[in-house]
C-alpha cells in the first residue's frame, strides 16, 4: 500500500511514526511519502517538507506567511497526485490538512484524518468540511466521541498515542528513577517554534536566576538550529539544554514551566508538577479571546475538565507569579497529593482502548481492504 501523510508539527511527527511502524508490523511492503520530520524519516517515510519549515503561529504570523502558505498547498496538491496514494492520512494540523482533504475529496482520493482537528474549541463550523471530505476521522481524547456525535458523525476512539510512548520510555531505562523528593531540577520546555519561544523562554529564564537552588534544563526544539538558543542562555549558571532528550529530562524533574499543548500531556504522563505557560502576540491573543470557547488551555485540564495545574496566560505570564506558583508545587504536600492522583485519573482516561497505534493503524488497514 501507498500512503501519503501529512504532519505539521513535532508532535504529528512523533504519532505518524509511531503509526508508520505499526502500519508497517501489518504491511512490511507499505511505502510512505509524507510531510513530517525526523522521526518519521526514521521510520521509513520519505519526507518531502519538514514541518519546521511550516509552523507559522497565530493570526498575524499566517497572515505575513500566506503567500508561503498558498504555495505549499499548491506543491503538496502536484505531489499527491504525481504519487497517487492509496490513503492520505492527515494529522491534526487543522487550517492546511482540511484543505486538502476537501482537494482530495473531488479527486477520488481516500482520507483519513489521525488526531482530530480541536473545532471543539473553535471553528465548530469544520465539521462540515470533515462530514463531506473525510472518510474515516480517528480521535485520540475521550470527549471527542461524544462532540462528533453530537454531529451525527461515527468517528473511532482508538486511546492516546502518548500513553503507550511514555510508559516504553520509562520501561526501558537503565538508571531507576530517582525519588520525587531527592529531584533538583526543573524542565523548561518553551515550545517548538521560534516566534513562541523568543516570547516565552526569557520570562522562565529570569525565574532561574532567582532561583539558584535549582537546576534549570531547557528542552530545545528539535526542528531549531542551536545557535538560536545561544543569545538567551548567556551567562545563565544554573541553565542547561538538552536536544531530543525531552523524555530524559521529565523522567528526573521535579517540576516544569510547559508551552501549552502536547507536551503538558507528556509531563503529566510522567507525573511531573507543571505550570502551564502561554504568551502570544497581542493581536493574535485579543482574537484568540474573543473566539475560543473552552475554559482552559491545557490538554490536561480540559480533559479532566477542571484546573489540575495553574495556566498562567498572556500578561499573567510574568516572572513573579511563575516563582508564587512554583513555590507551590514544590511545598505544598496537599497541592501535590491533588495533582498525583489528578494524573492517574488522566492517565487511566488516556489508556482507555489500548495501543492507540496499533488501534489507529488496524483500523486504517481494515478500512483499506
Amino acid at each position: 500500500m501507498k500512503y501519503y501523510i501529512i504532519a505539521g508539527e513535532a508532535s504529528g511527527d512523533l504519532h505518524g511514526s509511531n503509526l508508520i511502524n505499526s502500519l508497517r508490523q501489518l504491511d512490511n511492503k507499505i511505502e510512505v511519502r509524507a510531510w513530517g520530520g525526523d522521526l518519521m524519516q526514521d521510520a521509513g517515510a520519505k519526507i518531502i517538507k519538514h514541518y519546521r519549515d511550516l509552523a507559522f503561529m497565530g493570526f498575524v504570523e499566517v497572515i505575513k506567511n500566506l503567500g508561503t502558505i498558498l504555495k505549499n498547498i499548491s506543491f503538496c496538491k502536484k505531489d499527491i497526485l504525481d504519487f497517487n496514494p492509496d490513503l492520505l492520512i492527515l494529522i491534526d494540523y487543522p487550517g492546511f490538512n482540511l484543505r486538502i482533504a476537501k482537494w482530495a475529496k473531488s479527486k477520488g482520493i481516500k482520507v483519513v484524518y489521525y488526531i482530530s482537528p480541536q473545532i471543539w474549541a473553535w471553528k465548530e463550523s469544520r465539521i462540515k468540511t470533515i462530514k463531506s471530505c473525510v472518510d474515516k476521522m480517528l480521535v485520540i481524547l475521550p470527549f471527542e466521541s461524544a462532540f462528533y456525535n453530537k454531529w451525527n458523525y461515527n468517528v473511532d476512539y482508538v486511546g492516546h498515542p502518548l500513553v503507550e510512548v511514555v510508559e516504553s520510555f520509562i520501561q526501558y531505562q537503565e538508571s531507576p528513577r530517582k525519588n520525587w523528593a531527592d529531584r533538583s531540577v526543573i524542565g523548561i520546555l518553551p515550545g517548538s517554534r521560534k516566534q513562541e519561544i523568543n516570547i516565552k523562554l526569557p520570562i522562565m529564564l529570569e525565574v532561574a536566576k532567582q532561583l539558584p537552588e535549582y537546576q534549570f534544563i531547557v528542552a530545545k526544539a528539535p526542528g531549531i538550529e542551536d545557535a538560536f538558543y545561544t543569545g538567551l542562555l548567556k551567562d545563565l549558571k544554573n541553565v542547561s539544554t538538552l536536544k531530543n532528550q525531552t523524555y530524559s529530562l521529565l523522567y528526573e524533574a521535579k517540576a516544569a514551566l510547559v508551552t501549552s499543548g502536547t507536551a503538558t500531556l507528556e509531563t503529566a504522563l510522567f507525573g511531573v508538577p507543571q505550570i502551564i505557560c502561554y504568551k502570544g502576540s497581542s493581536i493574535s491573543y485579543e482574537i484568540a479571546k474573543r473566539i475560543i470557547k473552552i475554559k482552559y488551555i491545557g490538554l490536561v485540564n480540559l480533559i479532566m475538565n477542571k484546573p489540575v495545574v495553574r495556566e498562567l496566560i498572556q500578561a499573567d505570564l510574568t516572572t513573579e507569579n511563575i516563582i508564587s506558583e512554583l513555590k507551590i508545587i514544590l511545598e505544598n504536600s496537599s497541592k501535590q497529593h491533588q495533582i498525583f492522583e489528578d494524573y492517574a485519573t488522566l492517565k487511566r482516561l488516556l489508556a482507555t482502548g489500548g495501543n492507540a497505534s496499533n488501534n489507529a493503524a488496524t483500523i486504517i488497514y481494515n478500512f483499506l481492504k
